[in-house]
Formats: C-alpha cells, structure tokens, sequence
C-alpha cells in the first residue's frame, strides 16, 4: 500500500518545480485580492466621512473606490488564471509522459503485446480529473490564504482587539476540517470499496440463483449481500457526517465571530469604536470571510478528495516521479560492444500453468554468429527473439550480454547492444531518409544509398523519388516496408541483428542478400519461415516442444527427424528460377524425387490452372503465367484456390 503521504509529496514536488510560476500566481494575487482588502475599510470610511457627518457625496466617492477595486480585482483574477495554467499543465503533462511510460513498459515485458487496458482510461479520464482538481486546489487554496489574510489585515486596520474575535475561531476551524479531511480520505475509499464489494456480492448470488434454490440457500445467500449492503451504509452514513463537518467548519470559523461582533456592538462602540469601524468590520466578515471560508471548505473537501484518491490510484499503476539521471552513486552498466548473448538455463512458459516453451535451455551467441532458428509454427520461435533482445524476460534462468543481466539494461543500453527487425514491418509519414535515419540520425546520404545498394533496394528508393521525397505509408506493399525497414535496420550501430521473420514478404533471391548482407554486417539471428536461411547460416537451432537442438544444416538432417521432414519440403535445388515468391504469392513445396512421379503436377496461383509437362515436372520448375501447355498420358491437373 502506498504511504498517505505520496500524494502530498507529488503535489509539493510539482509546486517546487514550478517556482516562478507559483510565484507569479501569488503576486497576480494581491490586485485580485483588491475588492477584499479594500471593501471594510471603503465601506468604514463613508459611513464616518460622508454618510453620518451628511456628507452624501463624500460617502459615494468612497464607495466608488469599491468600482475601481472591482475593476483591478478582474484584471488579477485574468492574470491568475493564466499563471494557474503554467503550474497545473506541465503537472498534466508529466503525469501523460509516467502513464505512456508505464503503457510501453508493459508492452515491452509482454513482448510487444499491450496488456494494459486500463492505460486509456488513466490517460483520458484520471488525468484531467487530476488536472483539474488540482487547478481548483491552487486556485481556491491561494485564494482563500491571501483573502483571508487581507479581511485580517483590514479587521486589524480598523479595530485590532477585534481580532482575537476573529482569528481563534477561524483557526480552530481550519483544524477541525483538516482532521477531518484525513478521515475523509478513507471514508470515501471504504465507500468506493463497499460499492465494488456489493456488486461483486450480487452478481454471484444472480449467477447462482438455481444453486442457491436447489440448496435452499436463500437466508445464507441474502445474508451474503446483506453484508456488503451494511457497509455500504457505513460508508454513507460516514461522508453524512463528512457534509457535516463541513458545514461545522463555516459556522465556527465564519459566523461565530461574525455572531460575537454583532452580539458584543454596543460594548464595542461604547468603548471608542466608530459605527463605520464596526460596520467595515462586519463587511469584512460577512462578505469577505464566510464566503471564502464556505468556497475553501467545498472546493478542498470535494475536489481535494478526487486529487488525492484518483491520484493515488494512478501513482500505483505507473510509479513515482520520474527522476533525473543520477550524476553519482551506482554506476550504469554498460556491457563491451562485442559481448556475447548468452542465455544461461533459461526456462519461459505464457501462464503458470502452460507447457514450458524453453526449459533450463542454454546457448552463447559470440561475435559474428550466423544462427538461424527453425521450428514448426508456434514451437516458440518468436519467444526465442523476444528473450534473447529482452522485450520478454524468463521465468528462470537468465539472459546476459557480457556478464550483465538484460534486465539491468536501460532501454538506451539495450538499444546499443542489439536491434530487432520483427515481422510488421514499420515506416512513418516523412521523408524516405527520416525514415532511413530513425535509429541512426548521424547516418550521411552516401551511407543510406550505400546499405540500400547492399540490401537490393536501389530500384525502390529510385521509384520512391530518392532520399528527399516524401513516404506516404500506405502506398507501399508489405515487401517494400520491409526493405526500407531492413535498410534502416542495417543502418542501426547495435552491432547484433535479430531478423523474426524480417523477411517473409520478399522473395528467396531477395531474402538472400539481404542475410548474407547482415551477416558480413555482424552478428546475425533469423527467425526463418523459409529452411532455405537454415542453408546459409554457420549453426541452426530447431525448437521442437522443449527439446531444442542446435547444429548446422548438414548435422540436423541426421540427427533429427523432424528437420529431416522439413527440409524434404525444400531443396536448394527445387529454388524457382523464376521471380517466385511471396511477390508471385507462389510457395515451392516440391519434394525430392518428384520428377519420377509422372502423375504429379504443381499448381500455382488462384483461381487458375498451371499445367505441366513431365519433363517440366522433372526440374521442378513452375510456370507462374497460368499457361495450358499440353500433358502427356495420365497426368493430372491440380487447381489451388485461395
């Protein structure tokens, strides 16, 4: 649970870092504070000068001050609201930055996934009920001290004895009500808690209306809601008492030293003090002090209590201040730039419950690795990626870079070490060089053409208009977001690159040189959907359920069956020659030996008929056309439709 206090401390803490603001409030305050300050005393001296001595003018000029008071106290208030904006806002917009903070935190420990429902509603709903709370806390509280302390001054001004009338009461007042303001705070969350209580309560016994029958479990049932209806009326029964309190407090520090001074005038006269004296003193009072004393204790025991319970609740979910980086104490670790990854007896399952997708699983991945990582779909090939760049974090074990745990890693750090290139492939509205830049802004021109000429996308920025046109997003294909992302990527100075099915929208040809690229780059992970990766890459791990193997192509195909089985599907030599691939949406699945099986046949496209000869079959080449070529004896026609 979180200390009352914290509450208290984030408001203080947004006060002080807003220093001048809160001092430009306070200065706009005194020409607001002008009618309050001046109107005992106007109002003393045209009763005494003008009014009692027959001086009717006399009175009105003074009285006339009060319009020019009026006037200057606008101009303040205009001023004051305008300086209110400077503290609260940059408050507000702190407490957006801590909720979209936490939001991507999740998501990034939930590997990209947002799991956070209720960041949404903090950000458009707890937010501004804080923001404006805590604007009417500044605005009413600064109110209320410098009136106050103005109707004091001019009580003081007028007849000073009077204040020990005045001031005890008030302060007494002032007491009571914060007293009761801390219970008020937990008054409303019992209450809050009771509602939450109660509809839980209800809901069951509804959903279980027939078992409650058959159990003749009526009296228990009703008993069981009946609880939570009595502590909801504990709870009403408490903010009753709470309106009370409030009201208790205006008429001790308000109209009880009003009360006193009406009760006392004719002493008060007889010992020297003039009609237009006691009258001021009375304007003071009860045009000065009871109404700022009522609107204090309305606006604080409403509002103030929306601030500090939304607040807390909010401080829960997304932490403290965010703090400037520590100048001293505990140094940051920084791993070498060329340490290696090591996953060390890691084990990860999706719930307490799940299937292990990695158990007590062990692997080093050094400087100028080629791993390529293969496996049926959903053996955990994308978790692998995740853990391995830190986005998901192990349920044991560990995931070090050097001898420094990811975990301890800054986002900045971690974004140094390594750079992961996932399957949505991202691009933004700019530039094709903003975009090329994003994770290198020191990249030159001639670097951004250099990796897109290594990559293969020279003809794309070419039909794009170069580095300077302008990126419209959804005019662009899946493949060709992927080779810009792939481009920037490359670009990227973390000297390891984790492709997760990075590629899978261009065609084999393409996806080769992109790997092969990569790979002289640096370190190199894929996250492969084709086993034609596997074929170029120094070592393959197979995640199969969890018993993962590790080798190269040639090893896995004689020791695991299963690699055995995927790789039938494709052979180096049933490639297309053609421009297949996801751009032609054409997927080879040839397997060896077809070609002695006359009766079989290839079929391409949807919606169309691709028919083949033998000898054609026979080098398993495809035809991506749609021809009618002419089939010997007994050969089929076979017709995939999407």
């Amino acid at each position: 649970m979180r200390r009352p206090g914290a509450v208290g401390r984030e408001a203080a803490a947004a006060l002080r870092s807003r220093r001048r603001d809160v001092w430009r409030l306070l200065a706009w305050s005194v020409p607001e504070a002008a009618p309050a300050v001046l109107s005992g005393l106007v109002v003393a001296r045209a009763v005494d000068q003008g009014f009692l001595r027959g001086r009717p003018w006399t009175g009105t000029a003074w009285l006339g001050l009060l319009i020019v008071a009026a006037v200057l106290g606008a101009w303040g208030a205009r001023q004051t609201h305008r300086a209110v904006a400077g503290v609260v806002e940059p408050f507000r917009d702190e407490l957006v930055g801590r909720v979209v903070t936490a939001a991507l935190h999740s998501a990034d420990r939930h590997g990209g996934t947002p799991s956070d429902d209720g960041a949404v509603a903090r950000l458009t709903q707890q937010v501004e009920t804080v923001r404006d709370s805590f604007a009417g806390l500044v605005l009413v509280s600064r109110g209320f001290l410098v009136t106050v302390l103005a109707a004091l001054i001019g009580t003081a001004s007028l007849a000073p004895p009077l204040l020990l009338l005045v001031a005890p009461p008030l302060l007494g007042s002032l007491v009571l009500f914060l007293l009761a303001l801390r219970l008020a705070v937990r008054w409303q969350r019992n209450h809050l808690a009771a509602g939450e209580q109660l509809a839980d309560r209800t809901a069951a016994v509804a959903a279980a209306t027939r078992d409650v029958a058959a159990c003749r479990a009526g009296e228990r049932a009703a008993g069981f809601v009946d609880e939570s209806i009595a502590a909801q009326a504990r709870a009403e029964r408490a903010l009753a008492r709470l309106a009370a309190i409030r009201s208790l407090t205006v008429v001790v520090g308000g109209w009880l030293p009003l009360i006193a001074v009406l009760a006392g005038a004719g002493w008060i006269t007889g010992n020297g003090l003039s009609t237009g004296a006691l009258i001021g003193v009375l304007t003071y009072l009860a045009q000065v002090l009871v109404p700022t004393l009522e609107l204090f204790v309305q606006t604080v025991g409403s509002a103030g209590l929306r601030f500090v319970i939304t607040l807390d609740r909010l401080l829960r979910r997304v932490g403290h201040r965010i703090a400037a980086p520590a100048t001293s104490g505990r140094r940051v670790a920084v791993p070498p730039r060329h340490a290696p990854l090591v996953l060390r007896r890691v084990t990860f399952r999706y719930g307490a419950a799940a299937h292990p997708v990695l158990h007590d699983f062990s692997l080093t991945i050094t400087r100028g690795d080629h791993l390529v990582v293969v496996g049926p779909s959903g053996a955990g090939k994308s978790t692998f990626a995740g853990l391995l760049c830190g986005t998901l974090q192990p349920d044991s074990g560990a995931v070090l870079v050097g001898d420094i745990s990811v975990e301890d890693l800054d986002p900045a750090t971690r974004a140094r070490c390594r750079v992961l290139i996932p399957q949505e492939a991202y691009v933004f509205p700019g530039t094709v060089a903003e975009n090329l830049r994003y994770l290198n802004p020191e990249a030159t021109d001639r670097q951004l053409r250099a990796a897109a000429g290594l990559l293969g996308a020279d003809p794309l920025l070419a039909r794009l208009g170069g580095l300077d046109a302008p990126l419209r997003p959804g005019d662009l294909s899946a493949g060709q977001r992927q080779l810009l992302t792939l481009v920037r990527a490359y670009l990227a100075p973390a000297p390891v690159a984790v492709l997760d099915e990075a590629t899978c929208h261009l065609d084999p040809a393409a996806e080769e040189r992109v790997e092969l690229a990569f790979a002289a780059r640096g370190t190199l992970v894929v996250i492969a959907h084709r086993i034609s990766s596997a074929m170029r890459a120094s070592r393959v791990l197979l995640l199969d359920g969890d018993r993962p193997m590790l080798g190269d192509h040639h090893s896995l195909q004689i020791t695991s069956p299963r690699y055995r089985e995927m790789t039938g599907y494709w052979h180096a030599a049933s490639e297309p020659a053609g421009p297949a691939g996801p751009v032609d949406r054409v997927d080879p699945a040839v397997r060896p030996g077809l070609g002695g099986d006359p009766a079989q046949a290839v079929a391409h496209r949807a919606g169309r008929q691709v028919q083949l000869p033998g000898d054609l079959v026979g080098r398993h080449a495809l035809s991506g056309q749609g021809e009618h070529l002419p089939l010997p004896a007994g050969q089929r026609v076979l017709r995939l439709d999407q």
